[in-house]
């Protein structure tokens, strides 16, 4: 049988002690190298953010300087048409004047028929949605 004594009781408390100290040290060794590991990748995320952000920027001008040019393009077209529609109204307005003054009777007879065309229609389809 062996019997203990109290000097062995302090080694065994300095080892514990000792595994305890290097236990920590490990956790703490490995704390910072995760850490160390995570700044590097958030650091590689930002620089391609960053790129992706400058990249970004250039297309986004171009995007809206061709979006700019094609609202010109647009506005230019409407008022163009709208300008030559104006000038056929016009036309059309002055040979319906000379029309009238060259011929008042035969646009007198024309606007009756016309003016009776549209009652009859009018009469049709107003009969035919109370059916």
């Amino acid at each position: 049988m062996t019997i203990t004594t109290d000097t062995n009781k302090p080694a065994l408390g300095q080892q514990a002690a000792s595994i305890a100290d290097h236990a920590a040290e490990s956790a703490t060794s490995a704390i910072r190298s995760t850490q160390g590991v995570a700044n590097e990748a958030f650091d590689r995320l930002s620089d391609k953010v960053e790129d992706a952000r400058s990249q970004a920027g250039p297309l986004l001008n171009r995007l809206t300087t061709q979006a700019e040019m094609a609202a010109r393009r647009s506005a230019d077209v409407v008022r163009d048409t709208s300008a030559q529609l104006r000038e056929k109204a016009v036309r059309a307005s002055d040979t319906t004047v000379g029309y009238i003054r060259d011929e008042p009777v035969k646009a007198m007879l024309i606007a009756a028929a016309t003016g009776a065309a549209l009652m009859a229609l009018i009469g049709l389809l107003g009969r035919s949605r109370r059916d």
